[in-house]
């Protein structure tokens, strides 16, 4: 295939152009390459002639419009979002723009592909989504399917479920071939250093608090990015367009449980980098952040059934893999830091403030 993949020098974005380059596929990563954006993560590809690169704005109608047509992709893959819930508690703005009118005007470039004959016979548009667009639910309530009804809580959340309605829209009222997937918690390598898992390992490797939201009691479903990306070429390939595909890793697992998880692997991998007591001493139980959803897990078998697909690894294998590359990377990290990021807490309703990002 011929891909168009938005957001791709992002974490789960960049995983997608790795594999599908490896898979044989022709691939152009657009990104606006903002703060989370990084061409690192691209570098596995870079040399490929079946790679190319563009840096742009989803919301560029018109350069959208000028390189689908010079690509001529037969699948558009928009993981182009900002995607920090903590981030949009303290400025919503980028989110609006960029998660609504950027995937409006993406649309709208699509359609434009599709309506002047440019377009393959196949083409799909593939808008690709978060579980947090479902809302919260409690300890017994099952796990969301792709009926539920959105109740987004975050300005993030809400950003993604109104992105979601304008492809359903887009479907139905222009009947541009729009494939949905809305998928759980993503972890593994190259994950930006102010989610969960790498704030866990980078903090426990300095020997710095672990801080932990309220008691550690939200609970996640875990799906390892390449097992994500697997499962994403299969839905631009072969999803049917109006369908929406929960894509989850079947491994929910309290905060606190898995922090402590990590906290063990490291023992085991640097014990002479642990602090008296272990790497669990570290852990430190701060506020929670403002609307903080307690438990998110999505019912995956409307995937697996249609499209055979399966999460491949599981959790604790997936995060001995996550703790390893980390360790091996230090230096991709490194560069990070030195473009500016410097770890400050976010997402108490607008004041920054200065102390370690928070785990969960």
């Amino acid at each position: 295939m011929r891909l168009l993949v938005t957001g791709g020098a992002g974490f789960i974005g960049s995983a997608v152009t790795r594999q599908a380059v490896a898979a044989g596929h022709d691939v152009l990563v657009v990104d606006k390459l903002t703060y989370a954006a990084n061409l690192d993560n691209l570098a596995p590809v870079a040399g490929s002639n079946r790679y190319r690169f563009e840096q742009a704005d989803i919301a560029d109608g018109a350069r959208m419009r000028a390189l689908l047509a010079d690509f001529r992709p037969d699948a558009v893959m928009n993981l182009a979002a900002e995607s920090h819930v903590d981030r949009s508690i303290d400025g919503p703005a980028d989110f609006i723009e960029t998660n609504i009118v950027g995937t409006f005007r993406l649309l709208e470039a699509a359609r434009d592909y599709v309506a002047a004959g440019e377009a393959p016979s196949g083409f799909r548009f593939h808008h690709i989504s978060t579980d947090e667009v479902f809302g919260s639910l409690g300890p017994d309530d099952g796990a969301f399917v792709e009926t539920s009804p959105y109740q987004p809580n975050s300005p993030y959340s809400a950003s993604k479920a109104a992105s979601d309605m304008l492809a359903r829209a887009w479907g139905e009222t222009y009947r541009l071939p729009v494939v949905v997937s809305n998928c759980s918690n993503n972890y593994g390598p190259y994950q930006f250093p102010e989610k969960l898992i790498p704030v866990v390992i980078l903090s426990a490797l300095a020997g710095k608090p672990i801080p932990v939201y309220g008691r550690g009691e939200n609970v996640r479903d875990w799906l390892y990015v390449e097992d994500h990306a697997d499962a994403l070429l299969l839905i631009a390939q072969n999803g049917v367009p109006g369908e929406t595909y929960n894509v989850g890793g079947r491994a929910e697992r309290r905060n606190i449980d898995l922090v402590r998880a990590i906290c063990r692997l490291l023992d085991a991998r640097r014990p002479d980098g642990a602090p008296k007591g272990g790497h669990e001493s570290l852990i430190e139980f701060v506020e929670d952040r403002p609307g903080h959803d307690l438990r998110y897990a999505v019912d995956c078998a409307k995937i697996e059934r249609a499209l055979g697909w399966r999460p491949a690894t599981g959790l604790d294998e997936g995060l001995a893999r996550t703790v390893d590359w980390y360790l091996a990377n230090e230096e991709w990290v490194e560069r990070i830091r030195a473009r500016g990021f410097d770890g400050a807490r976010l997402g108490l309703g607008g004041a920054r403030k200065a102390a370690a990002p928070t785990a969960g």
